[in-house]
């Protein structure tokens, strides 16, 4: 039983036989007799009663009828419902993007795009960067905003800013000067993320870094969200690492100073999808904004670099 069938079905009732039908669906009437025969042998029933110049239903038509009207209109419903999504009208998508994307765009991002499509219903993972992978490669999320780098078998990935990462502590004395990695295995450090561990992409590279001298790092504590990683850094239990884009954001907590690394670090912000698939106009929208947000604070940040001002945050 195929939709083109059932749309057959519904038409010849409607019209009353197959040629009117065959006028209404824009096909040649052999083409309809057709479609109706092949339903019919595919249930081993008659649908209609072949006499007199109007066709008529048999037992099995009548008790097909209903159903076929249902599955005829919810088929139209939905391909109304993709067409108006493809406008942009309305419709639901969906986003991973990482934890901290409230520091980089989330905010800003959101409010154009309510404002631009308030019948979209926008849907945003704010995840660690490695279970968005997860997400995109078993189709929950049409794409994802990560950090690099990322296990990126079945993905296409497309990079779009760069930002440096800092060491934090309330210890003036401590970020003082560009920070080394010997420096941090030294500790106290304390480290969020920590369903992930090793494996958020921050993480791993400082892990790398420690591991190629031969050092090991082992926080002191670990927390799961970067808020409470601050507060501890706050109250001088370790310290932490951060994204220039959270130390110069106004919730970054006062009382903590920042130095860069003295090999410096940097968090690569990039869009990932599954290879060889096409974003929806509505997410390619999003995606589009993301991208603008993150161009603005690149350059606003590097407008202040070139003034020689340094953010309160620093």
């Amino acid at each position: 039983m195929t939709l083109t069938q059932l749309r057959a079905f519904i038409a010849a009732i409607d019209d009353g036989s197959f040629t009117g039908a065959a006028g209404r669906l824009g096909i040649a009437q052999p083409t309809v007799s057709a479609l109706i025969r092949k339903l019919e042998e595919h249930h081993g029933l008659p649908l209609f009663i072949r006499t007199g110049r109007r066709l008529e239903l048999t037992a099995a038509g009548s008790e097909l009828v209903g159903w076929a009207r249902q599955i005829v209109e919810s088929a139209d419903r939905a391909d109304e419902a993709l067409v108006e999504l493809r406008g942009l009208e309305r419709g639901s998508i969906s986003l991973g993007v990482l934890r901290n994307a409230n520091f980089y765009f989330l905010p800003d991002v959101v409010e154009t795009f309510r404002r631009r499509r308030p019948h979209v219903q926008l849907r945003l993972f704010g995840q660690n960067s490695f279970e968005v992978v997860e997400g995109v490669k078993a189709g929950r999320f049409e794409a994802g905003i990560v950090v690099l780098p990322v296990p990126d078998d079945e993905l296409e990935v497309f990079p779009l800013l760069r930002d440096e990462v800092l060491w934090a502590s309330a210890d003036p004395t401590r970020v003082s000067a560009p920070v080394t990695v010997e420096q941090v295995a030294e500790g106290p450090a304390v480290l969020y993320d920590a369903s992930h561990s090793w494996n958020d992409p921050t993480r791993r590279q400082l892990s790398e870094r420690a591991q190629e001298r031969g050092l090991r790092i082992e926080p002191v504590v670990e927390v799961e969200y970067l808020e409470a990683a601050l507060e501890l850094v706050r109250r001088g239990i370790g310290d932490t690492m951060v994204s220039s884009a959270v130390a110069s954001s106004a919730a970054f907590p006062d009382g903590i100073c920042t130095a860069p690394f003295a090999e410096p670090l940097f968090d690569t912000i990039a869009v990932i999808r599954r290879a060889n698939s096409v974003m929806s106009p509505a997410i390619l929208e999003v995606v589009d904004l993301v991208g603008a947000v993150l161009r603005e604070r690149s350059a606003a940040a590097a407008r202040v670099s070139a003034s020689g001002d340094v953010p309160e945050a620093y």
